[in-house]
C-alpha cells in the first residue's frame, strides 16, 4: 500500500502528505485505547488468573529486564564507539519501548495447532500487560529526560525512576480496576436490560472513562483501561442482557481490528514516506540486543517459577515464549512519540524501530509454525489434521458470537452448585466465587432467563427474515422477478 501511493505521488498524479501523517496523539488517544480494552475485555479469565502470578513476573520484571538489557547495550556500545552515541535516558527509552512484544500471528498460530493452553495463555498474557508495562517505562524515561538529572548520582536517579513507575503502575492499575468495579455495580442494580441501546451506551462510556480520568491526573491510561476491560468483562459483563453481551463483544472485537489494521497501513507507508537514517551496525546489534533481552527475560524466570509450578515451564515451551517476542504497532508508535534532538537521532530510532518490526513479524512470525511442528508440542489432534485445515484468519473469531463464559445463564442455585461448593477453588478463586462476584454481579432467576431467551430468539428470527427477503424487499417479490 504504501509503495503504491509513493509511485502515484512520484508520477504526480495524487498527494497525499497530509494524510501520511501519523499522529502520535491520534494513536493514544484514539486508536490504542480500543485495542488494549479489548484485550483485556476478550481474556480467558480461567487460565489468566490461574496463572497471574507467572504472566505478572514475565509482564512486569521480564519487561523491565529487557528494557534495561538492551537499553543498556545501546549505551555502553555507543560509548565504546561501536554504533551512534545515545545518552542514558535516550538508551533506556529505546529498550523500553522495543520491549513491547505483539505476538498476533503466534496466537493464531497456537490457536489453530492447539497447543498448550498453558503456553497459550502465558504468551498471551504477557503480551497484554507487557504493553501497557512498556508503554509506562517509556514514559518514565521520557519523565527523566525533561527533568534535570545531571546533579543527582545514578542511584537517585535509579531511585526517582523507580518511585515514577510504581505509581504509574499502581495507581493505574487501581484506578481502572475501581471504574470497572463502579461500571458493575452500577448496572447490577439499574436495570437497563429492556432497553439494549442505552445499556449498550453506558458500557462504551464505562470503557472510555478510566483512560481520560488517568491521563488526567498523569497516570497510565492504557493502564488504567486494560485493568479496567479485565474487571468489567469479569463482573459487569454478567450484568448485561444477551443481546449486549453479544453486541459488546463483536463490537470491540470489530473496532480493535479496524485499528490495529490502521497502525499497520500507517507503519506500511512510513516505509515508503518518511525521511529515514539507517546505520547497519546500530540496526544489527539492535536486532541482537533485542534477542538476547528476550531470553534473558524468558530462561531464567522461567526455570525460577518452575519452583512453584504444578504445571511446570518445559525447556520447549521457553525455547517457543523466546521466539514468539515479536514486535508491532506500539513500538513503532512509541518511536514516533519520543521527543529526541537532534532530528536524526530521531529518525534513527524510527528507522530502527520499523526494520525490527518488519524482522519480528516476517522472519520470527512467519517461522512459527513449521518450529512449533519440528519441535513436536501441538496437540495430537491438530497434529492430524493437514495443512489446509489449519486457518489463521485473525477474524475468524469475530464470527463466533457466542462463547460460553460471555453468556451469563446461572441462577442463584445453579452459580452454588457450580462455584462456591467446589473444593477446589484455592486463593483468589475462592474469595472471587465466594463473595466479589456474588457482590458484584446479579444472578438471575427463571424468569429473567425465560426473557433472555425470548428477546435472543425475537431477534434472532428478525434478522433472519431480514437476511432472506435481501433489500429487494420480500420473498414473493424475489419470486415475482424470477
Amino acid at each position: 500500500m504504501g509503495a503504491v501511493i509513493k509511485i502515484i505521488e512520484f508520477k504526480k498524479l495524487a498527494n497525499w502528505k497530509e494524510e501520511e501523517m501519523f499522529r502520535p496523539n491520534m494513536f493514544f488517544l484514539l486508536l490504542l485505547p480500543p485495542i488494549i480494552f479489548e484485550s483485556g475485555y476478550s481474556l480467558h479469565k480461567g487460565n489468566f488468573f490461574q496463572n497471574i502470578g507467572s504472566i505478572t513476573l514475565f509482564a512486569v520484571f521480564g519487561t523491565a529486564i529487557s528494557a534495561f538489557v538492551v537499553g543498556g547495550g545501546i549505551y555502553f556500545l555507543g560509548q565504546a564507539d561501536v554504533i551512534s552515541k545515545l545518552n542514558m535516558t535516550d538508551s533506556f527509552a529505546f529498550g523500553s519501548l522495543i520491549s513491547a512484544v505483539d505476538p498476533v500471528a503466534t496466537i493464531a498460530i497456537f490457536n489453530a495447532l492447539h497447543v498448550d493452553p498453558v503456553l497459550n495463555m502465558l504468551v498471551f498474557g504477557e503480551s497484554i500487560l507487557n504493553d501497557a508495562v512498556s508503554i509506562v517505562l517509556t514514559n518514565t524515561a521520557e519523565g527523566l529526560t525533561r527533568k534535570n538529572v545531571s546533579d543527582v548520582s545514578g542511584w537517585q536517579t535509579f531511585l526517582q525512576a523507580l518511585g515514577y513507575f510504581l505509581k504509574m503502575f499502581f495507581g493505574s492499575a487501581a484506578l481502572g480496576t475501581l471504574t470497572g468495579l463502579i461500571s458493575a455495580l452500577v448496572l447490577k442494580h439499574i436495570d437497563l436490560r429492556k432497553t439494549p441501546s442505552l445499556e449498550f451506551g453506558m458500557m462504551i462510556i464505562f470503557a472510555y472513562l478510566p483512560y481520560g480520568l488517568a491521563e488526567g491526573i498523569s497516570l497510565s491510561g492504557i493502564m488504567a483501561i486494560l485493568f479496567s476491560g479485565i474487571v468489567m468483562s469479569h463482573y459487569t459483563h454478567h450484568n448485561l442482557s444477551p443481546v449486549t453481551q453479544i453486541l459488546m463483544q463483536q463490537t470491540l472485537r470489530t473496532v480493535a481490528f479496524l485499528c490495529e489494521t490502521c497502525v499497520f497501513a500507517f507503519l506500511g507507508l512510513s516505509i515508503f514516506s518518511f525521511p529515514h537514517k539507517f546505520e547497519i551496525s546500530f540496526v544489527i546489534w539492535c536486532i541482537v540486543l533485542v534477542l538476547f533481552g528476550r531470553a534473558v527475560n524468558i530462561f531464567p524466570l522461567s526455570y525460577l517459577l518452575n519452583f512453584f509450578r504444578d504445571h511446570k515451564i518445559t525447556p520447549k515451551m521457553m525455547f517457543i515464549m523466546w521466539f514468539s517476542g515479536l514486535r508491532g504497532a506500539i513500538p513503532y508508535a512509541l518511536s514516533l512519540h519520543l521527543d529526541l534532538e537532534p532530528m536524526e537521532k530521531r529518525q534513527l530510532i524510527g528507522t530502527t524501530t520499523i526494520i525490527i518490526v518488519l524482522f519480528t513479524i516476517l522472519l520470527l512470525g512467519g517461522s512459527t509454525m513449521p518450529l512449533i511442528r519440528l519441535m513436536d508440542i501441538e496437540d495430537a489432534k491438530a497434529r492430524r489434521r493437514s495443512k489446509k485445515d489449519v486457518n489463521l484468519s485473525k477474524t475468524e473469531k469475530m464470527g463466533n458470537t457466542i462463547e460460553s463464559e460471555h453468556l451469563s445463564e446461572l441462577t442463584e442455585e445453579e452459580y452454588e452448585a457450580h462455584y462456591i461448593k467446589r473444593q477446589d477453588l484455592k486463593g483468589f478463586l475462592w474469595l472471587d466465587a465466594k463473595y466479589l462476584n456474588p457482590f458484584f454481579t446479579r444472578r438471575l432467576t427463571q424468569e429473567d432467563l425465560h426473557h433472555g431467551r425470548i428477546q435472543m430468539k425475537t431477534l434472532t428470527n428478525k434478522w433472519y427474515e431480514e437476511v432472506r427477503q435481501g433489500p429487494s424487499g420480500s420473498e414473493d417479490d424475489e419470486q415475482e422477478l424470477l
